[in-house]
């Protein structure tokens, strides 16, 4: 089994690229771990994580996943899963929701937990950050993961990103 884990950022769809990518570093990385992933992952992620997900996954040269939106991981575990969601959106005071003195704490507490293959969210929390959790959330079906493999973590406009790969 495979699972990489992408942000839900709109600047990683195609129309937001224009002339100079206003996220080089952070594409770079998600087509990369996309790309590793393979073909056809089920997506575990919201409406807007979908539209990313499925952007990503034709960038990465792969056809979009047919398992997509709810997915659910309950019967038997898929060998290939992309999960898009992110930290909160409250780091600065520039970050689209301002800043929440909370915010860096939570994503520290989320990211760790993320990077060990046992992710832990605290739901209500996550809603006021404006964290976007749901296919996050949905990874506690897979059971422990093991360690991440981190290739992006970092914070630009104030909201936290994580590309992360798991191959337990």
């Amino acid at each position: 089994m495979r699972v990489v884990l992408v942000p839900g950022v709109l600047a990683l769809l195609p129309e937001y690229a224009g002339l100079e990518d206003p996220v080089p570093e952070l594409r770079a990385a998600c087509v990369a771990a996309v790309r590793w992933l393979g073909a056809d992952p089920v997506v575990l992620a919201d409406p807007q994580g979908e539209r990313v997900g499925r952007a990503l996954l034709t960038q990465a040269g792969g056809a979009p996943a047919t398992g997509t939106g709810a997915g659910t991981v309950a019967d038997a575990p898929p060998a290939r899963v992309l999960v898009v969601g992110n930290g909160s959106a409250k780091r600065t005071e520039k970050a689209p929701g301002f800043l929440d003195e909370r915010a860096a704490a939570f994503d520290a507490a989320l990211g760790a937990s993320l990077r060990a293959g046992r992710p832990e969210v605290d739901a209500g929390l996550a809603a006021e950050l404006w964290a976007s959790v749901a296919g996050i959330e949905r990874l506690a079906g897979l059971g422990d993961l093991g360690p991440a493999q981190v290739d992006y973590d970092d914070d630009p406009f104030g909201v936290q990103y994580w590309v992360l790969r798991w191959q337990p």
